[in-house]
């Protein structure tokens, strides 16, 4: 019996291995069949002598059938596991079985032989050949015992029999020419796969070629090794070539993976998303990709210059234009290798941006099939994804890429745009000045330029923004005028005499003027972006901008700043130490994050035991952090232990973490001796001003704690919380924190799945929560908001929620979701 068990498990994954990818065989196969099997049965009342009911049991079940085949798509979710498993009897009863006993029944004739070769056709093309065969033994055998049975008079049509060699010719013939045909398909993927594989490798050598040679520079920068504990020192130039090289390495990183990114964009025909289009700058947009394309050399980028003769706005968004360039100047550059003499001209005119080298050209038999996906002109290890990713991203846009070239002259792509009326360009401004004039509104800045007209200028373009707006000539005077009057944001200017930009940012944020330590502070820089972005970030400033600048990037830039989470948390919390309890890794890491940003040191554990363990050891700790549902030993339990228990921390502040912000779990949070309390998702700000208020001495009651968070995530109606993936990335945890949460929050839902199926409450529960935690820590907000109406309810009431499609909405949701945060991981920060 175990022998046969075993048999039919590996004939049925032959079968499931079919069917597990490819177009929908089964259910096209059910349509088409119930169809026919109800029309032909209609058709025999036009025949005489036809006998209506001698076949309608058998037929309507085989219909039945079908049609369960046929409306997959409408099959309850906890059921559609079973779909493969059930078209297997399905089939075998409604082709071969059906087909076989009513030729039986009828004796035989042509409609019969007419209709077991199609049927035969239809089992080819539906099974792998070893379940061609058993169907066919299994369906005929069972649709002869069953004549036998029911047949007063049993025999044996010979034209059926005669057909028998026409038969065993269609199922050989058949399987064949569909092995033949599978044979040419895996051919052509696997054809395909090496091309790919072929050219994101070809691709991938430039940059790590280039971070390879930056370490290099980067080793001969650093002081010689020594085993003695002296302190050794670097000149100024040696720490100008480490953040130089430090900047292009991250350049050629982030190179590296728009090209990955764009090739499998390409591959997968995944459409561009029109939500993000923006109005962009062509110069600017276009000055942005040629500053931040990774060349090889400081020669090479010689050789790429841009030519303004008008500039004009157009509608798109920023990432996809700047790979189109991108593609555009590697191109160009791989050709142009074997003349040293040849140049990269892009310029920008009249609603469209040309960009001409001067190399070999194409010949014109090669121009006709030049955006077709997998066709290389000369290039070894290339697939030609580039330049159909090119086309396809422009007309995306409303616009189009042309191509025309003379053989030894030169190339010229010239992409084109749509035009973007005055009267829509002038609402796009007004839109843009109108919703930062609402955010300045009360603010007040401070400008810090030692160019007077350059002062003027910029505050003659933050005017309209009707905000507080002071001048500083110099560092020295903006670290006065900042020790005497709290800003909301700092615009400042790097290269200064006496005190530069950098020496100012640090200074305030070492807190030599408390007031202000959390300033906003925007950089105005001339250096170029890769270069900024690096130095910028490492002074803690919040962004930067390119001088000189128009008004409205200008004022996008200093509102994004405006708008993001506290750039440094309040000084209270460095040199503190803090003990988190979380049974979420996840979630652990996430607050983990928050804390050591802020200076404090931070121990972490996954239960309440645990956390006992550590409050024993010796030393202070200033605050305890717990989630309230762990295993064992939950958060409550935990704190009675600690304010009951005799332990030396018996005062320690807790704070309680949960995501189950009811005024139940609030009271009882209070009763247990917790003395705050913090929503899940943990916000950054929140976090600091709770731990804050205690270290300054003004801790908040635990209601009012709650009712100045709330229980919703920033952004409601929003698919994710921008600002919470911003704070992370202002961290520098964004890419490792999405890369664990990312897959844990398919897996979580795969889990709720599952209960939902077995119709396992406790297993659901479980999963939601943690599903609740980790889509709010991952600034998951819509998938938040549809896990926390489904698990809220269901934890009061220990049932089931009462509507309908709330698991459907779950997981289209994660879908979503997991396309959205991987988006936003690979975009490089706007500012």
């Amino acid at each position: 019996m175990s022998s046969l068990s075993g048999l039919w498990g590996r004939l049925f994954a032959h079968y499931e291995s079919y069917h597990a990818y490819g177009p929908p065989r089964l259910k096209y196969a059910g349509y088409i069949g119930a169809i026919s099997y109800s029309l032909f049965y209609f058709l025999r009342f036009t025949r005489p002598g036809a006998q209506p009911f001698d076949d309608l049991l058998v037929r309507t079940i085989a219909i039945a059938l079908l049609l369960g085949l046929a409306l997959k798509d409408y099959w309850p979710e906890k059921f559609r596991r079973y779909y493969i498993a059930y078209s297997y009897p399905a089939l075998l009863y409604a082709l071969p079985c059906f087909t076989v006993l009513t030729g039986l029944q009828r004796g035989g004739g042509i409609p019969a032989i007419s209709n077991a070769f199609i049927i035969l056709c239809f089992l080819v093309l539906l099974t792998d050949w070893r379940n061609t065969l058993v169907m066919l033994g299994v369906g005929t055998s069972a649709a002869v015992a069953l004549y036998l049975a029911t047949s007063p008079d049993p025999k044996l049509p010979m034209d059926l029999v005669a057909q028998l060699p026409a038969f065993a010719l269609i199922v050989i013939g058949g399987n064949l020419f569909k092995f033949s045909t599978e044979q040419i398909d895996a051919e052509r993927k696997l054809r395909a796969t090496q091309a790919l594989a072929g050219s994101i490798a070809h691709e991938m050598r430039n940059p790590l070629s280039q971070i390879r040679h930056n370490l290099e520079s980067m080793q001969q920068a650093l002081p010689p090794p020594t085993t003695t504990a002296r302190a050794q020192t670097l000149a100024a130039l040696q720490v100008d070539t480490l953040y130089r090289q430090l900047a292009e390495s991250e350049m050629a990183v982030k190179r590296g993976l728009q090209v990955i990114a764009m090739t499998l964009d390409e591959v997968s025909a995944k459409p561009v998303d029109t939500s993000a289009f923006s109005y962009l700058s062509a110069v600017e947009a276009t000055d942005k990709a040629v500053q931040e394309y990774a060349f090889a050399s400081d020669a090479e980028r010689r050789r790429v210059s841009v030519q303004v003769i008008e500039d004009f706005t157009f509608r798109a968004d920023e990432t996809a234009y700047l790979f189109v360039l991108f593609n555009l100047i590697k191109n160009a550059l791989y050709y142009l290798a074997l003349d040293e003499s040849a140049k990269v001209t892009i310029t920008v005119v009249d609603h469209k941006v040309k960009v001409r080298d001067t190399g070999p050209g194409i010949a014109p038999e090669v121009l006709a099939k030049l955006f077709q996906p997998f066709s290389s002109v000369g290039k070894a290890g290339g697939t030609g994804l580039g330049l159909a990713y090119c086309r396809r991203v422009m007309r995306a846009f409303g616009g189009d890429i042309e191509c025309e070239s003379v053989q030894g002259q030169y190339t010229l792509f010239t992409l084109r745009f749509p035009q973007v009326s005055a009267q829509e360009s002038q609402a796009h401004h007004f839109a843009v000045m109108t919703r930062a004039r609402e955010a300045f509104a009360g603010k007040r800045l401070l400008i810090v330029d030692d160019d007077a007209a350059q002062r003027m200028t910029t505050r003659h373009k933050l005017a309209p923004l009707e905000a507080e707006i002071d001048q500083a000539a110099d560092g020295q005077r903006a670290l006065e005028a900042l020790a005497r009057q709290r800003y909301d944001l700092v615009l400042l200017d790097l290269n200064m005499p006496v005190l530069d930009g950098y020496a100012v940012a640090a200074k305030v944020r070492q807190g030599q003027v408390p007031a202000n330590r959390d300033v906003a502070i925007v950089a105005y820089t001339s250096e170029p972006a890769h270069l900024a972005s690096v130095k910028t970030q490492k002074a803690g400033m919040d962004g930067f901008i390119a001088k000189p600048c128009a008004q409205l990037p200008l004022v996008q830039a200093l509102h994004r700043a405006l708008d993001r989470p506290t750039a440094q948390p309040a000084g209270v919390l460095a040199g503190r130490r803090v003990l988190l309890a979380d049974d979420n890794p996840f979630n652990r890491k996430a607050v983990a994050a928050y804390l050591k940003h802020a200076g404090a040191t931070v121990v972490e554990v996954s239960h309440g035991r645990a956390a006992l363990e550590h409050l024993q050891s010796p030393g202070p700790w200033d605050a305890v952090l717990l989630d309230i549902n762990m295993p064992g030993m939950d958060g409550l339990e935990t704190t009675r232990a600690i304010r009951y228990g005799g332990m030396p921390s018996s005062n320690v502040p807790i704070v309680a973490l949960t995501a189950h912000s009811d005024a139940r779990t609030v009271g009882a949070a209070q009763a247990a001796g917790m003395n705050g309390f913090i929503t899940k998702p943990v916000e950054a700000a929140a976090l600091y001003r709770t731990l804050g208020n205690f270290f300054s001495g003004v801790a908040l009651p635990t209601s009012k704690v709650l009712a100045a968070q709330g229980s919703a995530p920033a952004h409601e109606g929003r698919l994710l919380d921008v600002d919470r993936l911003e704070s992370y990335r202002r961290i520098g945890m964004l890419d490792e924190l999405l890369d664990d949460y990312v897959p844990e929050i398919a897996r979580l839902v795969e889990r709720l799945q599952r209960g939902v199926a077995a119709e396992d409450l406790a297993q659901s529960l479980d999963a939601l929560h943690s599903l609740l935690g980790m889509s709010g820590e991952a600034g998951a907000s819509a998938l938040y908001r549809l896990v926390r109406a489904a698990y809220v309810p269901m934890v009061e009431a220990r049932s089931w929620p009462a509507q309908s499609g709330w698991l459907e909405q779950i997981s289209a949701a994660t879908t979503q979701t997991q396309s959205a945060l991987r988006a936003y991981a690979r975009m490089q920060p706007t500012d």
